[in-house]
């Protein structure tokens, strides 16, 4: 079922105020003062409140608001269904709106809508705010033939995420079904790639983003989410390579920041437990490895933190310029 709930912001839309029209001069110095955000053609939030939600909420408040506006059904897909169903991606949301039109149509974009023309007669859709929405299986499908194969195996992750609080998104067998089914020969390949890289283990894009790393970094094959048992629970480490007894952790900041994560914890609290599990499993193992987001855009860097604690890899380094935007 897809949450229909909006984020939690005050929105000043101009077309439910007829009137009281706003003083345009006056918005116009607020938006170019950035005091004031537009989430599209007349609506507007104060930017102290967009700031403070998450990028996938942004985009999903701008589907919602473009949705709400269309005065023609539409099949929301792509990257506009991802942020609907939660499916979180690597860097930056797109400005525009992803929907599907028929072959025949040329697929013309317009400056909020980014239309693709790949057919909406055999897609698999669901009903959503008077339109249809690709479902979470037809969108990472759909995302994966037009990406780059970093970002496709992270939404394939998320469409498959075993821990996703109400379960995974789709299935492995119902994204093949689709593949096969798929009329377009654009981005097969493609397509076929990232599903064989794809998992249900991954617990955050960048989990999955050092993942596609440490293979292409010629690092072994790691086990993903194996379970230790500590003095006061049990931890599940984001990789383990058993042949060098060797742990691997992507060590986000949002465990230290996000209330939601938090749980009633401040961020010190969070930050000593953390430390505690970490030690605790450094008596257990031969060597721990931690690394953050920098490491992800530096691969030598990761490559140079997992190499200095004694893990061998198959390939020579990447070249210290190598930098990533995402």
């Amino acid at each position: 079922m897809i949450d229909e709930e909006r984020p939690a912001i005050d929105i000043r839309r101009v077309r439910d105020q007829p009137d009281d029209r706003p003083d345009y001069r006056k918005l116009r110095r607020a938006i170019e003062s950035e005091r004031v955000h537009r989430v599209g053609p007349g609506a507007f939030v104060r930017t102290a409140e967009w700031q403070k939600l998450s990028r996938i909420d942004r985009h999903r408040l701008k589907v919602i608001e473009a949705a709400d506006r269309m005065r023609r059904p539409a099949v929301i897909s792509h990257f506009a269904a991802a942020s609907v169903h939660r499916m979180d991606i690597l860097g930056a949301w797109p400005e525009r709106i992803d929907v599907r039109v028929s072959a025949s149509s040329g697929g013309r974009s317009s400056g909020l809508i980014r239309r693709h023309s790949i057919g909406i007669d055999d897609v698999d859709a669901v009903a959503w705010r008077d339109h249809l929405i690709t479902t979470p299986a037809q969108t990472a499908i759909d995302i994966v033939a037009v990406t780059d194969h970093l970002q496709g195996v992270v939404v394939l992750d998320q469409a498959l995420w075993a821990n996703r609080p109400g379960g995974p998104l789709a299935s492995i067998e119902e994204l093949r079904a689709l593949l096969e089914k798929r009329a377009s020969p654009k981005g097969r390949a493609r397509i076929e790639h990232a599903l064989s890289d794809a998992t249900a283990l991954s617990d955050s894009v960048r989990e999955t983003q050092s993942r596609v790393w440490i293979r292409r970094l010629g690092f072994p094959r790691p086990i993903l989410q194996k379970p230790f048992a500590l003095p006061h629970g049990t931890a599940r480490t984001d990789f383990y390579f058993p042949d060098h007894d060797h742990i691997g952790e992507f060590d986000g900041v949002g465990k230290y920041l996000d209330p939601a994560l938090l749980d009633g914890r401040t961020p010190e609290q969070a930050l000593i437990e953390e430390k505690d599990r970490a030690d605790a499993l450094a008596r257990l193992v031969r060597r721990v490895s931690r690394w953050r987001t920098p490491a992800l855009r530096r691969p030598r860097e990761l490559y140079d933190i997992l190499t200095a604690d004694g893990l061998p890899s198959t390939q020579p380094p990447p070249p210290r310029s190598l930098y990533l935007r995402r």
